[in-house]
């Protein structure tokens, strides 16, 4: 597949046709959820809440690094820990890999790949995440193993980091993790997230509700409530 940084014009006009829908049952959803969840926010520091490495190589003009963005950065966790899986750690994250999309809540979120090969996952490989409003997220991929991918995000994503999905566990008992470490990608965009805590919530609703289709793709059940904890860095060092 040749490499594109945008979709066509007729699947993003669809896509930003659900727009205003999907940010009704943003609401709404958010609103009703029964989901029991248990939220912890702690400061942080660089020296704990740092992001890992970037493999050599995986970076160039349009990558969106933690010290291009703005604001504080926010390291954080989603897990989910599922009984009675029928699927074991490495299958659950090879139909993943092979199409994130799967996970996503469609009505509001969508990922789409725009290079790479379908159906399965490498380094190299970018997709943009669409969601309510004219929220674009442009992401590749940096690394994959059997268990894990990792995303970074690219020039014009509404933050600047990277996020990992890992799944861990065995014996039908498993525990479906993801982490990322974010600050905004300029000052409006932190002023709509740290501030004003609009795209924050979309955001947490967002990878709650990828948790739960994450859940039911495992064909287990959700042992107890979901965990979200975030660390808040404020010493974020500048770009070299």
């Amino acid at each position: 597949m040749p490499r594109s940084s945008k979709l066509p014009l007729t699947r993003s006009a669809g896509i930003a046709a659900r727009w205003p829908l999907g940010l009704a049952l943003t609401s709404w959803r958010y609103l009703w959820r029964t989901t029991p969840l248990y939220r912890a926010e702690e400061p942080g520091c660089w020296a704990d809440d740092a992001p890992p490495p970037l493999p050599e190589g995986s970076t160039d003009d349009e990558a969106q690094r933690v010290v291009d963005g703005a604001g504080p950065l926010f390291h954080r966790r989603y897990r989910a820990e599922i009984r009675g899986a029928g699927l074991a750690p490495e299958a659950l994250m090879a139909r993943l890999q092979a199409d994130p999309d799967s996970a996503a809540p469609s009505e509001f979120a969508t990922f789409r790949k725009v290079s790479g090969d379908e159906g399965a996952m490498r380094p190299g490989d970018e997709y943009i995440v669409r969601m309510p409003g004219p929220w674009d997220g442009p992401v590749r991929v940096v690394e994959v193993s059997a268990r894990s991918f990792r995303f970074m995000t690219l020039a014009g994503h509404l933050e600047a980091g990277q996020i990992t999905f890992r799944v861990d566990g065995e014996d039908g008992r498993i525990r479906f993790e993801i982490e990322s470490w974010a600050r905004s990608g300029d000052r409006l965009s932190n002023l709509l997230y740290d501030r004003m805590r609009m795209s924050k919530e979309i955001q947490l609703h967002m990878w709650i509700s990828f948790l739960e289709r994450v859940i039911r793709m495992s064909g287990g059940q959700r042992d107890g409530g979901l965990r979200i904890n975030t660390r808040r860095v404020e010493d974020v060092p500048t770009r070299a």
